[in-house]
């Protein structure tokens, strides 16, 4: 008996037809050229991973499933899937879009283990509706293996999204290895301790703790990416959330000589003089000076390490919660304001529009090395960068502010896309929200990345959506499946299906068989009613 046809996400067009075709051991993929190989290659790995057995791949002959590229839709990632009862017919506008064919056939399997595998006799027609379909990962607060960061990527392309953003730099962590400043991962890569529980803690678990990707690292989890169809965009945290950098290079800080400041409140585990690594969450006053060239040549070196292990031409450094405190003091910072003749005005204080200069100043150095600068929202006050991206998080003000101004948005607001707040009103497991507030599934599904508040000649430059996973409380790969799934799900479909194909009733039905998948594949997803 064939398999009930159940696609997340939900396709452009489906026409059920009568029949199945049977993939058993003896079933070949066959592909049109070697740019098909890697498509080829997953279906390959999937099948051999959950059912036993290896499919051949050949480059002709007849009657099996068919990877090839041909024009059949408008969009570039578009592709059609034909299922007889001779043949699996998979056929992309690009290698990219017969990879999101692949994707549709593998949600066609079975759910459970067997020999000969049953697939409906279906026509699809799908595309993107849009081409930007991301998810985040911070790694910063809580390290993860680069098994599960392949995994993760693996769920990235099983859902038809395209984009890894990983959030590498944080205040408690600094996760990717600099050759030319080898104590940001032996100093800054470790903390002395956690605080326990819920902000601001019941206690410190004491423990050392900490973790980084070498470069050798980064550069095998890109390739993997690539192979999927997956970007990976880098993050480095500038100029706040540095603590680790400061942590791990004094001079770097407005006041080096001071040491990092720690609430007598605070849970601590080991020594408070000097600069320290974070052992708690927030947002904290000691950021990278603004005042001083050196900052700037520092970042210019770690930036010129990072870019080549990226192929991405997007590179995002951050630009958020960066408390002007330290700068307000800081004799260089108020020099380089001076100097500059930095004005502030009723909207802004001065020291606002020197992080416009910090910023502006990365950008500039990005785009002389083919890059482009993302930036979380923060980056519009007092003045963006000229080329810059905006990442839309507090809500969807900035986005609409950023695409007025004729730049390109990623919509990432929290109320939508934060899939470190629960999924239920109250949870047992302990998250950021602590039972304050929730994002259950069906809201991420209601999410319309485009702004109603956009004239039609603005919409365009909404690329797409976004969800981002902030690890405070998410110690293992285990409580991120948690989190993800199955909200993930709707992600998928937010990112890929038009809003008015949209139907949540519809969308329930087919999660029933997306939770066996689930299931199938061994995730720790959320399942509570």
């Amino acid at each position: 008996m064939a398999q009930e046809i159940s696609i997340i996400p939900k396709p452009k067009s489906i026409v059920k037809q009568a029949g199945s075709y049977v993939i058993n051991p003896q079933t070949r993929i066959i592909i049109s050229n070697e740019a098909s190989r890697n498509s080829a290659e997953f279906l390959q790995e999937y099948i051999k991973t959950y059912f036993g057995y290896e499919l051949p791949i050949t480059n002709g002959g007849t009657g099996g499933i068919y990877i090839r590229t041909g024009t059949v839709l408008n969009d570039k990632d578009g592709y059609q899937l034909v299922v007889d009862e001779h043949s699996i017919r998979i056929t992309g506008n690009t290698n990219t879009g017969a990879f999101y064919g692949v994707q549709s056939l593998i949600q066609l399997l079975p759910v459970t283990k067997s020999e000969a595998l049953n697939i409906p006799a279906v026509t699809i027609a799908d595309e993107p509706a849009f081409a930007y379909r991301g998810l985040h990962l911070d790694v910063g607060r809580h390290f993860m293996p680069v098994a599960f960061i392949k995994k993760y990527i693996d769920y990235i392309a099983l859902h038809k999204l395209n984009f890894f953003h990983w959030h590498l730099t944080e205040d408690q962590g600094w996760r990717i290895e600099i050759k030319k400043y080898p104590q940001l991962t032996e100093v800054g890569g470790w903390r002395n301790g956690t605080i326990i529980g819920p902000y601001p803690g019941t206690g410190n678990d004491g423990l050392r703790y900490g973790g980084f990707y070498t470069q050798d690292e980064v550069k095998e989890v890109v390739a993997y990416a690539s192979k999927r169809h997956v970007e990976v965009i880098p993050e480095i945290e500038l100029p706040g959330h540095a603590s680790a950098a400061i942590a791990s290079y004094p001079f770097l800080s407005c006041f080096p000589e001071q040491s990092t400041f720690v609430s007598a409140n605070t849970p601590w585990s080991g020594p408070r003089e000097g600069k320290q690594v974070q052992q708690t969450w927030g947002v904290f006053d000691d950021v990278f000076c603004a005042g001083k060239e050196s900052t700037f040549e520092f970042l210019e070196n770690v930036i010129s390490e990072v870019m080549p292990l990226f192929p991405s031409k997007y590179f995002h450094v951050g630009g958020d919660e960066s408390p002007k405190k330290h700068w307000e003091k800081c004799l260089n910072c108020q020099k380089r304001i001076k100097d500059l003749n930095i004005k502030g005005d009723k909207q802004h204080a001065a020291e606002h529009y020197l992080q416009s200069y910090f910023i502006q100043r990365m950008e500039k150095f990005l785009n002389q090395h083919g890059k482009s600068l993302i930036g979380w929202d923060e980056i519009l006050e007092g003045g963006l960068a000229p080329n810059a991206t905006v990442m839309s998080w507090r809500g969807e003000e900035g986005g609409i502010a950023a695409a007025k101004q004729k730049h390109y948005v990623i919509m990432t607001p929290g109320g939508y896309a934060y899939f470190d707040h629960q999924q239920q009103k109250q949870d047992d497991s302990v998250t950021i929200s602590n039972n304050r507030w929730f994002l259950p599934i069906e809201k991420v599904y209601s999410w319309k990345p485009v702004p109603d508040a956009l004239a039609a000649n603005e919409k365009h430059f909404i690329m797409g959506p976004q969800a981002n996973i902030w690890t405070e409380y998410m110690k293992n790969p285990a409580k991120v499946e948690y989190m993800l799934f199955p909200r993930v799900a709707a992600l998928s479909e937010v990112g890929w299906t038009d809003f008015g194909q949209r139907d949540f009733t519809d969308f329930k039905e087919r999660l029933n068989k997306q939770l066996k998948l689930y299931n199938f594949w061994g995730v720790n997803y959320y399942n509570k009613k």
